[in-house]
């Protein structure tokens, strides 16, 4: 009798029918899994290192050795766990030593679950899909794949921490006796399911891959240069590389936003019109995008939140410049309520530094200040159109996304104006845990920030050679 395939022999037939190698860091992932240190198991590898793929690999692999294994794919929503089951699904399709396996009837072979050729006439599919939010009760299990059931949406606090743990821990009562668990993921917070101190994950048997070894060489450097490796950090910001391609789960609290990151410039913009087109340049840059951020408040100069309108502008590569920062104040002997002194002084600096856009916060006071403003900039002759917007991550989360990545990069410029405010203190002094700290000007420059688009540089032209066309 025919011995059958191990773990990397089953793989490199496949890669090789794909025209694809087996590099050495995959193989060192596929003797682990194949070797099963325990039947808990935690995988943690830096993203795109194609650990969802080997884990796929490793579950067609599985019901080869053994037809009547069931396997369950448990992913934080339907359609992640769907794609792996998909993918597992082509491999027995294509793979030569998986065709015994293909069933005569169809019916049992959709995406998100199948039921290959096997003896035994159980209830539950030979491998299915499951979201974390879906019910699982009365499902039955073999091998229990948790891929990526950790990600920044249910993670980001302490209640939804202790719900995940609650679901996952169902777990333990959909699989049979002397089944697997392996759980595949990255840690999205410092409170991470994956963290060693954590309990839940408490003697199970790891296997971490960070993207950079102890000698800080590259664990797949035929993919991932140091040239690209740093491109990754710039792009990202230091603590999102700490945690998805180093695999530490720092703290929030580590991040730091240091003004000395910012490119300083002094120069006004310049409104040119060539060939009857308008035109904004800065520092000899064209301005592809702009404009305005209002985070409306009472506008009170002691205790409670500034009112702030933050003016950004950007280049066709992606370089940021935070050009204004205003505090939006009001006067009490003034004729007018203190919205309309608001919204008149929104409009005049939309006007005067020819803003495109401002987006108005509506979470709290803002509600009603849309409808305001749009008269105003009708009166003031601004060129301007007035946008709502309602923000629906944590504050400290949109300022680390919108300013971490930038002065990592260095691809962040502050007018000398803005950096003789209360900005720079604001910045120097923040940190994402701090309570009762100023943060008014940075909460309003991070919304502007994310509200552009992220642009792809421009390419030169593609060089023509002689046309054999005549």
């Amino acid at each position: 009798m025919e011995k059958p395939a191990d773990l990397l022999e089953f793989t490199w037939m496949w890669n090789r029918a794909q025209e694809l190698r087996t590099p050495a860091l995959h193989r060192r992932i596929l003797l682990w899994l194949e070797g099963r240190p325990s039947n808990r198991m935690l995988l943690m590898a830096f993203r795109g290192c194609g650990k969802s793929t080997l884990v796929g690999l490793l579950c067609a692999w599985s019901l080869y050795r053994n037809p009547e294994l069931r396997i369950m794919v448990l992913a934080a929503e339907q359609s992640l766990a769907a794609r792996m089951v998909a993918h597992v699904r082509r491999v027995l399709e294509r793979h030569p030593l998986c065709r015994p396996l293909l069933p005569e009837d169809g019916e049992a072979w959709a995406t998100d679950r199948f039921t290959v050729s096997r003896r035994s006439a159980l209830r539950d599919p030979s491998m299915f899909a499951q979201g974390l939010q879906g019910n699982i009760t009365g499902a039955r299990a073999d091998l229990i794949i948790c891929d990526d059931v950790e990600v920044p949406g249910n993670c980001d606090t302490p209640g939804k921490r202790h719900e995940l743990r609650e679901r996952l821990a169902e777990t333990e009562f959909i699989l049979t006796p002397g089944g697997a668990i392996l759980y595949v993921g990255t840690p999205h917070t410092e409170e991470s399911l994956y963290r060693p101190g954590d309990d839940f994950l408490r003697g199970y048997a790891r296997l971490e891959v960070p993207i950079l070894d102890a000698e800080g060489r590259s664990a797949w450097p035929e993919r991932f240069s140091e040239p690209a490796i740093a491109a990754i950090r710039r792009r990202v910001g230091p603590m999102h590389f700490a945690r998805q391609m180093l695999l530490q789960p720092v703290p929030a609290a580590a991040a730091r936003l240091d003004p000395a990151l910012l490119l300083r410039y002094a120069e006004q913009t310049e409104y040119v019109e060539a060939q009857g087109r308008p035109q904004l340049w800065l520092l000899g840059r064209r301005m592809v995008s702009g404009g305005g951020f209002w985070d409306p408040a009472f506008g009170r100069e002691k205790g409670g939140d500034g009112s702030v309108l933050a003016a950004t502008y950007m280049d066709g590569e992606n370089h940021h410049f935070i050009h204004r920062v205003e505090w939006i104040t009001q006067r009490a002997d003034a004729p007018d309520d203190p919205a309309t002194q608001q919204c008149r002084q929104v409009a005049a600096l939309a006007r005067d530094l020819q803003l495109p856009v401002v987006r108005v916060e509506t979470n709290g006071l803002g509600r009603f200040l849309p409808a305001l403003l749009k008269r105003e900039m009708a009166r003031a002759g601004a060129a301007c159109q007035v946008l709502e917007h309602a923000s629906h991550r944590p504050k400290a989360e949109r300022i680390l996304a919108a300013f971490d990545p930038l002065l990592a990069a260095r691809r962040l410029y502050a007018h000398e104006g803005v950096m003789t405010s209360a900005f720079a203190r604001e910045m120097a002094e923040w940190r994402p845990d701090a309570k009762g700290a100023r943060d008014d000007a940075l909460d309003a420059v991070a919304g502007a920030i994310l509200a552009e688009p992220v642009r792809m540089p421009a390419l030169p032209p593609q060089p023509r050679g002689p046309s054999w066309r005549g």
